[in-house]
């Protein structure tokens, strides 16, 4: 995973695009991890942690209706998540997270360990969900192992 943050970044530069995160259960783990890398500042631009409902809606633009009707762990809200952070810090490329990390918080719908992922890259957005077993800490690791992975395949094709 943090192998792939330096081709991440030679893509982005190649193609002159920026990046950000909207993250909700990694609580900013995805954005300090592309962070550590000397030169992310060429790439990357920032981040938003929305953790709450409020952030989402507010910062992000994600309409309550999505989260009212799906939930804020659901597609239509990681969708909107991912595109609303592109807006809002001018970027060609958002990711978002959302899940249950646990050990709370798991419903038979939703158990702990469901986590949506969003890509926005250049005009087109992807979604996929995933379940993690583990522990809140394991959860957060394999949601960013996962969401860098899924990246740097979208943007070797984009």
């Amino acid at each position: 995973m943090i192998n792939t943050v330096p081709s991440i970044g030679n893509i982005l530069i190649d193609k002159k695009w920026t990046m950000a995160t909207a993250e909700s259960c990694t609580g900013g783990l995805v954005s300090a991890t592309l962070t550590d890398f000397s030169g992310s500042s060429s790439w990357f631009s920032g981040a938003i942690v929305a953790y709450s409902n409020e952030v989402k809606i507010a910062l992000l633009n994600v309409p309550e209706a999505i989260i009212i009707e799906h939930g804020a762990v659901s597609e239509p809200t990681v969708r909107a998540m991912a595109e609303g952070v592109c807006t809002a810090l001018s970027t060609n490329v958002g990711v978002s997270l959302s899940g249950v990390a646990g050990p709370t918080g798991g419903t038979p719908e939703k158990p702990v360990g469901t986590v949506w992922m969003g890509w926005h890259v250049n005009g087109t957005t992807y979604s996929e969900k995933f379940l993690f077993p583990g522990d809140r800490i394991s959860v957060k690791q394999q949601s960013l192992h996962k969401i860098l992975e899924r990246l740097l395949e979208i943007l070797k094709t984009s």
